[in-house]
């Protein structure tokens, strides 16, 4: 049987493309429900070996936080920056197609809603709240390595485990964590998946064997 690191290894082995290609699982679950919300996984997992891009993360932030935030965060807006970042529809969904996740003080998460609420919530990019005193180095580090995993309400989904510049070994701790946590999220476990596929980009998918 084929293992994930020999299929990695295959994946890794195709002729590279001009651009830096990702590295995304293909899961398709079996024997599940996908009409009923208890069954639809909506998560997040941190890569223990990052994701091998460059992920961005806003703040929405005042007063200490903002600045504390300066030199972490990749963006931060204040209640006076936010209408450079959020002018219209067209700026407002171009600037939140760049940023990975978002990050708010507790105070501005009223505002935010009412305001950008319409842009960010079906984009799935709704801040994470967080208190003013909070340092947020380690946060935006974590995040940095976050990807989501979500199913919707598709038996098959994909999620990113890096990139064709990572090792197989990188490659393969960051798909252990993936399949780790979706298994923790079915309800029978690995029973509920049918098959897992691993591919770049634009590469083939190469089947993993999962038993």
């Amino acid at each position: 049987m084929v293992t994930i690191k020999e299929s990695l290894a295959e994946v890794l082995k195709e002729e590279p493309k001009n651009f830096t290609e990702s590295i995304d699982l293909a899961i398709n679950l079996k024997d599940v429900d996908m009409s009923q919300p208890k069954n639809k996984i909506d998560a997040e997992v941190v890569l223990p070996k990052g994701r091998g891009i460059d992920v961005k993360v806003g703040i929405f932030a005042t007063g200490d936080l903002a600045l504390k935030s300066k030199n972490i965060a990749d963006f931060v807006i204040t209640p006076e920056s936010m209408d450079t970042y959020f002018k219209n529809k067209r700026t407002s969904v171009k600037f939140i197609n760049q940023v990975n996740f978002f990050l708010a003080e507790t105070s501005l998460m009223p505002v935010i809603g009412k305001k950008l609420g319409i842009y960010l919530g079906p984009r799935n990019k709704m801040p994470k709240p967080i208190p003013p005193t909070l340092d947020p180095a380690p946060v935006v580090s974590t995040l940095k390595k976050t990807v989501k995993v979500r199913t919707k309400d598709k038996k098959t989904f994909h999620v990113p485990i890096g990139t064709v510049k990572m090792s197989v070994d990188d490659l393969n701790e960051n798909y252990a964590a993936v399949m780790k946590l979706v298994t923790s999220k079915l309800e029978n476990g690995a029973s509920n998946i049918r098959s897992v596929y691993v591919k770049k980009t634009m590469g083939k998918a190469h089947k993993v064997n999962i038993e």
